[in-house]
């Protein structure tokens, strides 16, 4: 629907910092108009070009009620990108030998993990990380025990009717098992694994659990109503400090949310990209092998892309095949997406947008990319 001007008027200058408007490089124009188009509170962005940060701004509100402007060291709750993190620890565990990709996951998590309308055929740990599990979110994800035989009578519905392998479907609850895996195999909690091994050897500053960082610094995320209002959603910063003190290793893993629950800055979101971008190589760390890179980059299921944890898309700019992941969640919209052969990269994160709920890539994200692109790579 398209808005009255006289809306659209209000809301550039509800959404927007009048600072804002002082800006008058192309690009900028270029982002705040995409930002109006969709009714955007914030958005951040990062180029990455050659291998070094050739592009990084801010536009529009941290928090929309105090108007505070979202700064270069706020943390945002990234979504499904955190995906990645849970299967570059993976590779580092694959590397140590203390798993493959091709184990049975059921042994890996200690209960059944078998598809009812093909028992004999075993899902392992690359199809968990790479959706091709045949496992849905049917049940739910927050709790390992809707796919537990022994725990829940419905535990069938958490399968798709087709045969695991042979099909894609996105599911959260598969890296919700996935990080539970992770303790099992490390006796270590999956935040703080994943803070020891990838986040300090880059210098970066993030991670899962709540009361572990500078709360001043998150991001305010905004879904919006059926009328185009938005609203705060506070729960997405939930410290869930109850759930915490009474945590089991490998079990209530999905407290912390290794599906969706990294918090960190765009400009430590590109220093992590540029990691993937240099095959596991960054600021003069191995994080990963080149090996186990290109494996995660590689895709699985060729219709959808996907590798593991991380999906090949040629849509996004047309004719150029980008690689990395989304993420949406709580109304916050973000991507990450990179050209290995070529050393540039591309982080856009907004925290609340006015667009329809859909599967297919947000137009905002996609837009910003296409625009970032044409300025700063074409």
């Amino acid at each position: 629907m398209r808005k009255h001007p006289l809306l659209l008027f209000s809301l550039i200058f509800l959404f927007f910092p009048s600072n804002l408007f002082g800006q008058h490089t192309p690009i900028d124009h270029d982002l705040t108009e995409i930002m109006q188009r969709y009714d955007a509170i914030g958005l951040s962005v990062v180029v990455v070009k050659n291998n070094e940060i050739a592009f990084h701004k801010n536009y529009g509100y941290k928090n929309l009620e105090a108007k505070t402007a979202l700064g270069e060291n706020d943390l945002f709750r990234i979504a499904s990108i955190s995906k990645s993190f849970t299967a570059t620890s993976f590779m580092q565990l694959i590397a140590d030998r203390r798993c493959e990709l091709d184990d049975d996951f059921g042994d890996l998590i200690g209960f059944p993990i078998r598809n009812p309308n093909f028992p004999d055929k075993k899902i392992t740990l690359r199809m968990v990380l790479s959706h091709t599990s045949s496992i849905n979110d049917k049940n739910g994800y927050f709790n390992l025990d809707v796919i537990n035989p022994t725990k829940n009578p419905n535990w069938k519905d958490s399968y798709n009717p087709y045969e695991p392998g042979t099909q894609y479907q996105y599911c959260n609850l598969n890296f919700n098992m996935a990080g539970a895996v992770l303790e099992k195999l490390t006796n270590k909690r999956v935040d703080s694994y994943i803070v020891t091994h990838i986040l300090k050897p880059l210098n970066l500053y993030g991670g899962y659990c709540i009361d572990s960082l500078d709360q001043s610094r998150f991001v305010s995320l905004y879904s919006f109503d059926g009328k185009g209002t938005p609203h705060e959603e506070p729960s997405a910063y939930n410290p869930r400090r109850e759930e915490l003190n009474q945590y089991i290793l490998g079990y209530t893993t999905p407290t912390l949310s290794p599906t969706g629950g990294m918090k960190i800055s765009t400009l430590d979101l590109a220093r992590y990209m540029m990691m993937h971008m240099n095959y596991g190589h960054s600021q003069g760390r191995n994080i990963i092998s080149k090996k186990y890179a290109k494996i995660m980059q590689t895709a699985v299921n060729k219709e959808s892309g996907y590798g593991l944890a991380i999906m090949n898309n040629s849509k996004i700019v047309p004719g150029i095949t980008l690689t990395g992941h989304t993420g949406s969640a709580y109304g916050l919209y973000s991507a990450m997406f990179f050209n290995p052969a070529k050393k540039y990269g591309f982080i856009v994160i907004t925290n609340g947008c006015n667009i329809p709920d859909s599967d297919n890539f947000n137009p905002l994200l996609k837009d910003c990319i296409r625009a970032l692109y044409n300025t700063y790579i074409k």
